[in-house]
């Protein structure tokens, strides 16, 4: 490539690249024109001369210049401006949002656009902090700029290129603001390629490692804490001094084999039980292949997506029946240095409990072809990482790895337990490791080397005491990657002027033609039901007979999308959220609170948008027709579900509101039946709800949810609508609506439970044929001396599923839209936008089907659409599990003082455990066998899933699968990674 420049007269100057392309024996010239610009601005209010050159932009603004006049100043004196490498944002981007020491930073157009081609995620965090307003973060167009664009020279490698073109931004800067500024500003290169730091200070410029900048900061060594390892040196960190992992494949030998079929591509799913196993589940086997021991599992951490090869068959093996914890195993671990691992894949020191597990664990792997064929599965081995699911962690620092040495200013390497106790435990360095005992810490993973035993990391912040709320309520939503910071500024002005002022403007004397297309509803009787104290309120019924003897029944929907519209920051902050988190204490909205609690929320007694879909309907619910339209509403009542039930069941209440809710419930209860007689599934989890202290927030008592028939109702007619909508949606836009389907579960997903049923409970067993087969086998299992039974063998089906998932219709041929759980051929989500996206998606959609208004291009493009649906099935299945840890923290915290008997059921059995059910708590808790008596006497019988031993009082005893037990619970805090549990023991 050779380029020239020339002036255009209107004052911008273009040059001309011209590359020649070779193509079948020819060669062909490409000639193309890049624009330079003269008014491209510094962005500093210090700078005289910039104010002057800048031009207003489409909508009349101005740039903003956002480079502070008074930066910061380093322990020397220096006012400075930073400029960024490439590799300091990839390697460092929570350094940058997070440390109090990066200001008026210029991240120059040729970063950007390397980290948007190396990392999108980065990319996306570098924008967030470009739009911060108090992080003082600009992108200079250097690549536009006529002063400091620069040609690529012959024989000149790419990187080479930009790496000069970042040092000409840094050099520009310097001259630029020397020459127009009062202030005494320089500009500091921060860069940790040494070469090119060389080359930067023989041109003049400031150039420095992190390390070299941290230096001459007044707080420069707390801040060499948060350096990544992988910007250290790595000698720094001790112990990697034996290679103990095998090397990962090429990248030509990865895609040489996964075409070839000799290598696979799946996701790693690590046993909760089991560190050291793990499972990969791929296209070409009916059941997971599975990955035991750490060489094995190869650094892989649970949830990456991992490229694994076959094994023999001889080496192919049963699933462990050992509880294998790596707290236990590596406990005395020393963080400085690596030990020697035992051919049992054991870490560290072992106890002797342990190592005989372990070894009992290789001895079954050396009788394999003798085992039962039938529980053998195929064994692999990771080759190559393809996606890495690293991310902000969460835990504590390992008090045994702290010593007296890690004091003062000696950065001494430290272990952190993480929360999540399925991921390995990670080496950081710092120098107040003693300071963070006992708090929760924010670590991220650099690096894992193949002679390094455990992944290295750095430290990113404190939480705050360990069990505090505050400190494990944030603790979850990192481990779970929630966004809950306050909406930004851009966000908020998206939203309507008058704030909670706003009202339903005069839809009759109104110029604008959407408006007019509304149907005023606010004649009927309209009321929502909803749980207590629910104050983002997205739907509402009403109903009433017909003449000829069928019904009307409306279904109304909160108007989110009148207030969010396609592209701009609001409706992009929401598809990033995805949808609302629901803890104990608090909740975490996905549209701000003025939207979600307010301007859309169906509240009683006031006008509102909604999306309405009304049908007439028959005396057996079956729908006569069904219409969609955007509408006006007034809510008659706000009902908790209680409440409902007791209006309905009031017979001395006779008025039209509670004669309609009486309708829809008749109505709900037909519809309910014809979904069972379909085949719908009547599964079950143990839903538990914990009481808080009105005056303290304490969390005082737990109980199990009571759902009552007014729960039902709401629930059937929600479906209905879900269902009529998915097929308006799918009819008018057939490669891009926005559908949910549940997968109908695998054979193999159910063998082990049916296996237990024909042990524990013969005569009984689940079918599969179908979602109605299913469902009548379930109704069938049931224990006449245990009605709790069938209650936890539908939770234990439960567990069985697939989960249900978002998709883009053009994505799957229709047979396979089919939704498993509701017995029902197409199914959306619509009836909650004010906390799914989703929803918001399938209001656009249907809008657009109705012809209110076109429908974006963002929803009509098939790619887009994939992007959207992966991102809400993610922050989904994240939402449930952040609401479920909160509620298993606050259990935590009511059994503290609670400390009792209960019943409890036995769900799983090991060789050294079983795992019990408190359906009292809906929580289920690990009976180690130390903790039921003599591990000397224990005998387990894999074939009949029971465990026998002699208890601590010298008792025979014999537990198995499905038993009922009687447990003493109480809550102990665990000492190795701070986390409060429940310590069942067996009575």
């Amino acid at each position: 490539m050779i380029g020239h420049r020339k002036r255009l007269s209107s004052g911008l100057s273009v040059t001309s690249k011209v590359f020649v392309r070779s193509r079948n024996g020819g060669a062909q010239k490409i000639v193309r024109e890049h624009y330079l610009r003269n008014d491209i601005p510094c962005y500093s209010k210090s700078c005289n001369s910039c104010h002057d050159i800048v031009k207003p932009d489409s909508n009349g603004e101005l740039p903003a210049f956002i480079l502070s006049e008074s930066p910061k100043k380093t322990k020397s004196g220096l006012s400075h401006y930073i400029v960024l490498d490439t590799n300091i944002i990839l390697h460092a981007i929570d350094l940058l949002e997070n440390a109090e020491c990066f200001y008026d930073v210029i991240v120059p157009q040729t970063v950007l656009e390397e980290v948007k081609n190396r990392s999108f995620p980065i990319y996306q965090r570098l924008r967030g902090l470009v739009k911060s307003e108090d992080k003082r973060f600009i992108v200079f167009h250097n690549e536009y700029n006529e002063a400091t664009y620069i040609n690529r020279n012959k024989n000149e490698t790419i990187n080479d290129r930009n790496d000069r073109a970042i040092r000409k931004v840094a050099s520009w800067y310097a001259a630029h603001l020397k020459a127009n500024s009062s202030q005494n500003i320089n500009i500091i290169l921060i860069c940790n390629d040494a070469d090119n730091r060389q080359k930067a200070r023989s041109e003049g410029i400031d150039a420095r490692s992190l390390v070299e900048y941290f230096d001459d900061l007044p707080n420069g060594e707390d801040l060499k804490d948060l350096i990544p390892s992988n910007i250290h040196n790595s000698a720094e960190f001790h112990g990697e001094n034996e290679t103990t992992f095998p090397e990962y494949y090429s990248s030509a030998r990865i895609m040489a084999g996964v075409k070839n079929g000799t290598l696979y591509q799946g996701m790693l799913n690590i046993s909760t039980y089991n560190f050291l196993q793990g499972t990969v589940q791929v296209p070409a086997f009916k059941k997971p292949l599975l990955i035991i021991g750490s060489k094995n599992l190869n650094r892989a951490f649970n949830s990456d997506s991992v490229i694994v090869e076959l094994l023999p068959k001889d080496k192919w093996r049963e699933p462990s029946t050992s509880i294998v914890e790596e707290s236990n195993i590596g406990a005395n671990d020393n963080a400085e240095e690596d030990e020697e691992e035992d051919d049992t894949g054991a870490k560290g020191v072992v106890s002797d409990k342990e190592r005989i597990l372990l070894a009992q664990e290789a001895l079954k792997a050396t009788s394999a072809k003798e085992a039962d064929q039938k529980r053998l599965q195929p064994t692999a081995k990771i080759v190559g990482i393809m996606r890495r699911s690293w991310r902000y962690y969460v835990g504590q620092i390992a008090p045994s790895s702290v010593s007296e040495e890690n004091t003062g200013n000696a950065s001494k390497s430290c272990f952190v337990i993480l929360m999540d106790k399925v991921l390995p435990k990670i080496r950081i360095r710092t120098r107040k490791a003693k300071e963070y005992l006992g708090q929760r810490i924010v670590v991220v993973v650099d690096s894992w080397p193949s002679n390094s035993r455990y992944p290295n990391g750095h430290f990113v912040r404190a939480l705050g005491e360990v069990e505090s709320a505050e400190a494990e309520t944030e603790a979850l939503l990192l481990e779970h990657d929630v966004e809950y910071r306050p909406f930004a500024k851009n966000v908020l002005d998206c939203l309507p002027e008058e704030g909670d002022k706003w009202t339903v403007p005069d839809v009759e004397n109104t110029e604008d033609p959407q408006l007019k297309k509304r149907v005023d509803l606010r004649h009927k009787l309209v009321c929502s039901i909803d749980p207590p104290n629910c104050v983002d309120i997205d739907d509402a019924l009403h109903a009433k007979p017909l003449p000829n003897g069928n019904y009307e029944v409306g279904v109304h929907i909160a108007d989110v999308t009148h207030f969010v519209k396609p592209n701009t920051a609001l409706d992009q902050e929401g598809a990033s959220r995805g949808t609302s988190v629901y803890l104990v204490d608090k909740r975490i909205d996905m549209l701000p609170m003025l939207l979600g609690t307010n301007l859309c929320s169906l509240k009683p007694y006031v006008d509102r948008f909604s999306f309405s879909v009304i049908w007439e309907l028959d005396e057996n619910a079956n729908i006569v027709k069904v219409d969609y339209m955007k509408s006006i509403i007034r809510s008659r009542e706000a009902f908790s579900y209680e409440r409902a039930q007791l209006r309905i069941d009031d017979k001395s209440q006779t008025d039209e509101l509670t004669e309609s809710m009486r309708i829809l419930l008749k109505l709900s209860k037909k519809l309910k039946q014809q979904r069972l007689d379909a085949g719908a599934l009547n599964l079950a989890s143990p839903e538990v709800k914990v009481h808080m202290d009105s005056e303290t927030s304490d969390p005082n008592e737990v109980e199990i949810k009571q759902l009552l028939e007014t729960n039902s109702l709401v629930e059937e007619f929600m479906l209905l609508a879900n269902i009529s909508v998915a097929r308006k949606i799918y009819d008018s836009y057939p490669q891009t609506a926005m559908l949910r389907r549940h997968a109908p579960p695998p054979a193999t997903n159910f063998e082990q439970l049916n296996d237990m049923l024909s042990v524990r409970k013969p005569g009984l067993s689940i079918s599969l044929e179908s979602s109605r087969a299913l469902a009548d086998s379930l109704d069938r299992c049931v224990d006449p001396n245990d009605k709790y039974f069938n209650t936890l063998l539908r939770i234990m089906s439960t567990r069985c599923m697939m989960a249900a998932e978002y998709f883009s219709s053009g994505s799957y041929g229709y047979p396979e839209f089919r939704h498993y759980g509701l017995a029902v051929d197409i199914y959306t989500h619509f009836t909650s936008p004010i906390r799914r996206y989703c929803d918001i998606v399938a209001h656009r959609q249907l809008a657009g089907a109705i012809g209110y208004e076109n429908l974006d291009l963002s929803h009509r493009d098939k790619n887009k659409m994939e992007t959207i649906v992966k991102n809400i099935n993610r922050r989904h299945r994240n939402a449930q599990f952040a609401g479920r840890a909160s509620i298993e923290y606050y259990v935590g915290q009511v059994m503290r003082n609670n400390e009792a008997e209960h019943e409890g059921y036995v769900i799983k059995c090991f060789n050294n455990g079983i795992v019990v059910l408190v359906p009292k708590f809906g929580i289920e808790g690990l009976i180690k066998l130390e903790m039921l008596g003599d591990a000397n006497t224990a005998v387990f019988n894999e074939d009949k899933y029971e465990l026998s031993f002699t208890d601590l009082k010298g008792r025979q005893r014999t537990v198995a699968v499905f038993d009922k037990v009687t447990v003493d619970v109480k809550s102990i805090k665990d000492e190795v990674s701070g986390k409060r549990k429940a310590q069942l023991l067996l009575h």
